[in-house]
């Protein structure tokens, strides 16, 4: 009956849903959105999804508040910048304080370029407390007790949703992948094998024997991550003693530090990878200057300002951590060199 009366209206947690639901677009390729102008109103993850719904939440319930006027979306845009403040006032950090400024500029469609648009506050490396050292939820798990499940993760640097969905099924060989791109070039190139093969391909930028598929990674990316370390041939026999159609761990640890086992493994793969910076060939010419410089070489910025590092190796890296950009690897993973 209620949507049938026509003083019925919508509130505003059903308006900001309807609004997130309308730009769905899971699966879809990014880039070629990005190409056509229309990204602009587009969520390619169903995490980034999640993620800007909870933020979008937390500023309604705010305005419900503070200001129970205001009924609308459109009315409630001009209360964004007060709301981010508030956000930056209570001692957030600027990583917070940015998802929630990028969350309500995707579902007012506010831009930099716009009069009102809020400049978050900026982050910093230096600033990052996560994975930085012991923390609090650490004295709730034993890494003594959960052995297997460290190694596993610190050997192949999956995400905690990569680790959770990780099948037995899921552990595949060198060979096994050799032999796969070479059938498939002898394929017709339809989208699918394209697809299929360029997947396939990135694995020949490592050396391990052994690899992990993960179907659907970050934004629904599938590769294969390649088993490394010490502990590998530990982890590889594990799985290899689970039953094809079983989880490898059917429970992950809350607890447990997955973002700071990745970047161990991040900075693994780099060491094995690095080129000492000074073999690195001075290859390309500044036009500006005239100057020989290394394209080859990354140079770290801010708090570890003019350190280098080399870019093959942090390609091989960002793409066994199921990153497409090089650079994250820099200010989010690498440690300790």
């Amino acid at each position: 009956m209620g949507r049938n009366n026509k003083h019925y209206s919508k509130t505003l947690h059903q308006q900001a849903y309807d609004c997130l639901q309308s730009m769905k677009a899971f699966g879809e390729s990014k880039r070629k959105e990005k190409l056509e102008g229309s990204i602009k109103n587009k969520i390619f993850s169903f995490n980034t999804y999640q993620t800007y719904s909870k933020h979008i939440d937390y500023f309604i319930k705010y305005l419900g508040v503070h200001h129970p006027e205001i009924t609308t979306l459109d009315k409630a845009r001009a209360f964004v910048p007060e709301w981010l403040k508030y956000q930056e006032s209570r001692g957030l950090s600027a990583w917070t304080v940015q998802t929630e400024a990028k969350a309500l500029g995707k579902l007012f469609g506010i831009t930099p370029e716009d009069d009102d648009y809020y400049e978050p506050p900026q982050r910093h490396r230096v600033d990052v407390k996560r994975s930085r050292g012991p923390a609090k939820r650490d004295i709730h798990f034993s890494e003594a007790n959960n052995y297997d499940f460290v190694s596993f993760c610190r050997c192949t640097g999956l995400r905690r949703s990569e680790v959770e969905a990780a099948h037995a099924s899921d552990l595949t060989t060198k060979k096994e992948l050799v032999n796969e791109i070479a059938y498939l070039k002898t394929q017709p190139m339809n989208i699918k094998n394209y697809n299929r093969l360029t997947v396939l391909e990135e694995t020949e930028l490592f050396d391990a024997e052994y690899y992990i598929h993960v179907r659907s990674g970050k934004g629904g990316r599938e590769r294969y991550a390649p088993i490394v370390g010490q502990e590998a041939d530990k982890v590889v026999s594990r799985i290899k003693s689970i039953p094809k159609d079983k989880k490898i761990f059917e429970y992950v640890p809350s607890g447990a530090d997955i973002h700071g086992y990745r970047a161990e493994y991040a900075t693994k793969m780099y060491k094995d990878n690095a080129r000492p910076i000074d073999k690195i060939p001075y290859d390309k010419v500044n036009k500006g200057t005239g100057y020989e410089y290394q394209s080859e070489v990354y140079t770290c910025r801010k708090d570890e300002q003019k350190k280098k590092l080399d870019k093959g190796a942090m390609v091989k890296c960002s793409k066994a951590l199921g990153h497409n950009r090089a650079e994250i690897v820099a200010g989010s993973y690498i440690r300790g060199l």
